[in-house]
């Protein structure tokens, strides 16, 4: 295994559940690759520990849920039942699922929300009951935009910059005009549609590390992750792989799986013909505040109408992490000018901000956070099986059946460990199906 990011340790991890010998080499000096968390002051011990990003999931990421399990760490996922919506001037909607069985759960909830008007939320359940029909039955949603989408279903103003933008942009981290309008629909059927409880949002309660920690693959023997340890080259000869090149030495093994980005391709293998052309990143943009006293109760809230899309409440109402998804406007502004934008704007929804003191801040670019989500692309994201019989890809840019994201990269490290056996000609599955 070539990567230690969620793509590749799921591939370790499906391995190593069927008694495979496995060896993971990672780069870095931890494994979890952008989904991971680290101190932020490694000279001071008693820095705090920060995730590169907020990451969270759904209840319908079934396979992120299950690699979870595998690990044995499912219970430091803390799912919430509400979503918090909150206006500039502080008014705040609250949606939740009530007594009526899905597709219907959320019709209480809904008739209350305060920030569409009445016209908005009949365009919305329009526009989710074109989502339940034509989701898995029309084709090509892959080539036209989420915003095409939305104004062919004669979706209000108010409701595609409220509702659809602040859930999609960051769910699949790229922007409506940008993004292909099969993922949108993805998100809405499987996440608002298909089950009762599959909206619900589960944060970690833990750094993103000790998720992954060596506590958890304790369990798997067959399994061995070597950090700081980079593979600088393939070797291929006659159509195969011979072996890689780790701090200088050749290693070999009967399979080989690449789960590194895909801009890394080219430098690692570059023989595999792979057409990547069109491949772009989305940014996120993750914003850490300290203040000395509590700014809020509420564990995570959505924020309308302004640039920063998220609040989660990391510890106490005290450590605020703020999240831009597609934040293309923020990668050149400067550290200080992102953290003078971001309390400007928590001002407006969280009165306590302007009364507290900032203490520290944080700002994190993820240039390259994702793959672009832009139509036209699904067809050409690769498989899990190469032209080449020994070398298998994972990563959340190849073809999972999801966007990238946490789900989409464990989902292409099953699918790569499917492949790996078959080519063993032991078939074994590991991907589970969608909760439709």
């Amino acid at each position: 295994m070539i990567g230690g990011g969620l793509a590749g340790l799921a591939t370790a991890l499906a391995l190593g559940s069927a008694d495979y010998s496995v060896t993971l080499y990672e780069a870095r000096p931890f494994p979890g690759g952008r989904a991971t968390s680290y101190p932020l002051n490694a000279a001071d011990e008693n820095s705090p520990t920060i995730d590169n990003c907020q990451h969270v999931l759904l209840r319908c990421c079934v396979n992120l849920m299950d690699f979870y399990k595998r690990l044995g760490v499912e219970d430091r996922i803390r799912f919430y039942p509400e979503f918090y919506w909150i206006e500039p001037g502080g008014r705040m909607s609250v949606m939740r699922r009530g007594l009526l069985p899905a597709p219907l759960h959320f019709t209480e909830s809904f008739a209350r929300l305060r920030f569409l008007s009445l016209r908005d939320k009949l365009s919305v359940a329009s526009g989710l009951l074109s989502v339940r029909y034509e989701y898995g039955k029309r084709t090509g949603l892959d080539r036209i935009t989420m915003l095409d989408w939305l104004r062919e279903k004669k979706q209000t103003p108010r409701a595609i910059e409220r509702f659809w933008r602040q859930v999609l942009v960051s769910a699949i981290s790229e922007d409506l005009d940008r993004m292909a309008a099969i993922h949108g629909l993805q998100v809405f059927y499987l996440g608002f549609l298909s089950r009762a409880n599959s909206y619900e949002m589960g944060v970690p309660a833990v750094p993103l590390r000790k998720l992954y920690s060596e506590e958890s693959w304790s369990r798997y023997s067959h399994v061995r992750i070597l950090q700081r340890a980079p593979v600088e080259e393939l070797r291929i000869e006659g159509n195969r792989v011979t072996g890689v090149i780790v701090n200088g030495e050749c290693v070999t093994a009967e399979a080989y799986v690449l789960a590194v980005p895909f801009e890394r391709i080219a430098a690692l293998a570059p023989g595999l013909p792979l057409d990547l052309s069109g491949f772009t990143h989305s940014p996120i943009t993750g914003i850490h505040l300290w203040f000395d006293r509590k700014v809020t109760d509420l564990p995570h809230a959505t924020l309308l109408d302004r640039t920063i899309q998220w609040m989660f409440n990391k510890r106490e109402g005290r450590h605020i992490q703020l999240v831009v998804s597609a934040s293309r406007g923020l990668t050149e502004m400067s550290r200080a000018k992102v953290i003078e934008l971001a309390i400007n704007e928590l001002k407006e929804f969280f009165p306590a901000v302007a009364l507290a003191q900032l203490e520290r801040a944080h700002v994190v670019k993820e240039v390259r956070a994702v793959l672009s989500a832009v139509p036209g692309l699904e067809d050409r994201r690769p498989a899990s099986a190469t032209a080449i019989p020994n070398l298998f890809l994972a990563g959340d840019w190849t073809r999972s059946g999801w966007p990238a994201t946490m789900e989409g990269a464990v989902r292409s490290g099953y699918l790569a460990a499917e492949a790996v056996l078959a080519s063993f000609g032991s078939p074994q599955r590991f991907l589970l199906p969608d909760r439709g």
